[in-house]
């Protein structure tokens, strides 16, 4: 699904020439689930970011599904990145404005879909989720973990082929981070590609590879035990 050849990733200030990532290979498979993991600063976000399309490296090749999109315009990515993958993050992102299943619905937007189509992948996400009975309220109205379903839910709605999720559980206590990672390896096992960024080492244990980042090198790249 994904390749990654001399990836490098730099940001210069008037100053300060920081480089992020350095000519980082990395290979991604169907089906795969990677956790990135490393100390604070080695570039694990930067990463994710340039995986997810969101951020364009500065030097190197990325393939997706074996085309090589490194150079494509804003426009083609933002098409790829609507029909193909899926975001959570640790801040969850949801708008308080909106109820749960208007968040919800946010990922389906710009997918051209009808309205009844719409309502019935919000319905299904928020009823795999187990929030159905929350649909009308606002984030502020559900706990910290019901609001990282719902950020799941958001991103499932559109029916990702790769996941990307940053610190999923960096703001749940230990019961609820727990519970989202079993969602997690839940979504993985029935076929979706799945990268996480994680400090914790027995949420890094769950993947099938771990991949370790170091001063924006990959140290490590290996199987689970």
């Amino acid at each position: 699904m994904i390749r990654l050849r001399n990836i490098s990733k730099t940001y210069r200030t008037e100053a300060v020439l920081t480089t992020a990532l350095d000519q980082v290979d990395l290979d991604i498979a169907p089906g795969d689930y990677v956790a990135i993991t490393g100390p604070s600063g080695c570039g694990k976000s930067t990463l994710l970011g340039v995986l997810g399309l969101l951020d364009a490296p500065s030097q190197g090749q990325y393939w997706f599904d074996g085309q090589e999109v490194s150079r494509w315009s804003e426009r083609e990515l933002s098409a790829l990145r609507r029909q193909r993958i899926g975001f959570v993050f640790q801040s969850f992102n949801l708008i308080d404005e909106l109820s749960v299943e208007e968040n919800v619905a946010l990922a389906l937007d710009y997918q051209g879909l009808g309205r009844r189509e719409q309502r019935l992948r919000v319905a299904q996400a928020l009823d795999r989720l187990g929030l159905s009975h929350r649909a009308r309220h606002r984030p502020a109205q559900l706990s910290g973990g019901q609001q990282q379903r719902c950020a799941l839910a958001r991103a499932l709605a559109g029916n990702p082929a790769l996941l990307l999720a940053d610190e999923p559980t960096g703001n749940l206590d230990s019961a609820n981070g727990q519970e989202v990672m079993q969602l997690l390896r839940q979504l993985n096992d029935e076929g979706t590609t799945l990268v996480v960024v994680t400090h914790d080492a027995l949420h890094a244990a769950q993947a099938q590879r771990t991949v370790r980042l170091l001063d924006g090198r990959v140290l490590v790249d290996a199987l689970a035990a």
